[in-house]
């Protein structure tokens, strides 16, 4: 096997955020918020971790690392050894806020480990897809932070797909991220294996708008961000997440849930009312919330060979 000793790649992943309302383990929409990392080959053995930013101290920083784990489970699933790694990570993305952060943390280990197999082993997108979605369970979240924009995910019998949309230039992200998180696993608990078929249609037809609305027509946005499948389940968790929305739906703007919460995402159809949601969050919101004024990320995940700096 070639020796990797000295190959290094930059890696730039995406925060994403996931449901967008009505379309419950389906859409997902990649922002321009990125966790950076670089990821070294190095002589010896096991890995050695810097973390700074979100995370710093508190993630870990052994094998056990997510990022780590990925890049693992991709050199195991093409028969290569993982060699000694050096990490340094920049991250800025929330964790436990509904953003992706460990989608972003999966996807991140996959595109370090294509760009040091780079000319060993070729992985195309289909392969990152199957590979990420095989990590974080759902492909829902780790389809936009590989392929950027408006994503379409599901699954079929030969594995996780996915259909890459462009977003209409005129719709503006604003996410809320407050100081509180929620598990997602106990979101997750809180939702019925069964809906009323009135809401499934609901639903349905929703979540058809919303694609025209991102695509197309964002004026349709409040309309079509309209959901009774999941948000009204996990209000509960989320006490906070759900008065914010009604405050902000009812002055007509798009808020959803991001993701599993407790952070909301407002798809305003201008950037001035982005302005006005952000106000009226600071004006009515009972607990303390970070307001991110994002643009859609088109890109995806980037990976980039990395200069190593030579010592004396």
């Amino acid at each position: 096997m070639t020796s990797l000793v000295g190959r290094s790649v930059v890696v730039r992943v995406p925060a994403t955020s996931a449901n967008l309302g009505p379309g419950f383990d389906t859409l997902g929409l990649a922002l321009s918020h990125y966790d950076e990392l670089i990821v070294t080959a190095v002589e010896g053995s096991g890995v050695t971790i810097d973390v700074t930013g979100v995370g710093a101290g508190i993630v870990a920083t052994d094998e056990s690392n997510l990022v780590i784990q990925a890049i693992q489970h991709c050199f195991t699933h093409f028969g290569q050894t993982m060699p000694a790694l050096h990490v340094t990570a920049s991250n800025v993305i929330p964790h436990g806020g509904g953003l992706g952060s460990s989608a972003a943390a999966i996807v991140s280990g996959v595109m370090a480990a294509k760009g040091l197999l780079e000319g060993i082993v070729e992985m195309d997108a289909a392969t990152l897809l199957v590979l990420a979605t095989e990590l974080e369970g759902h492909p829902d979240n780790v389809a936009p932070a590989l392929l950027g924009g408006l994503t379409i995910a599901w699954n079929t019998e030969s594995g996780p797909q996915a259909k890459k949309l462009i977003v209409h230039r005129g719709v503006s992200p604003l996410v809320c991220v407050p100081d509180f998180r929620v598990s997602t696993a106990h979101a997750r608990s809180l939702q019925p294996e069964t809906v009323p078929y009135a809401d499934a249609v609901y639903n349905v037809s929703r979540a058809a708008l919303l694609i025209a609305a991102l695509a197309q027509s964002p004026e349709l946005l409040l309309e079509a961000t309209g959901d009774r499948l999941h948000q009204d389940y996990r209000a509960a968790a989320m006490p906070q997440t759900t008065e914010l929305i009604r405050i902000l739906r009812s002055h007509g703007h798009a808020a959803v849930v991001s993701g599993a919460g407790p952070s909301v995402l407002v798809l305003a159809d201008d950037p001035a009312k982005r302005l006005e949601a952000m106000a009226l969050v600071q004006k009515h919101a009972a607990t303390p919330w970070e307001c991110l004024l994002l643009a859609v990320d088109f890109k995806g995940a980037t990976v980039n060979e990395h200069q190593v700096e030579a010592t004396a």
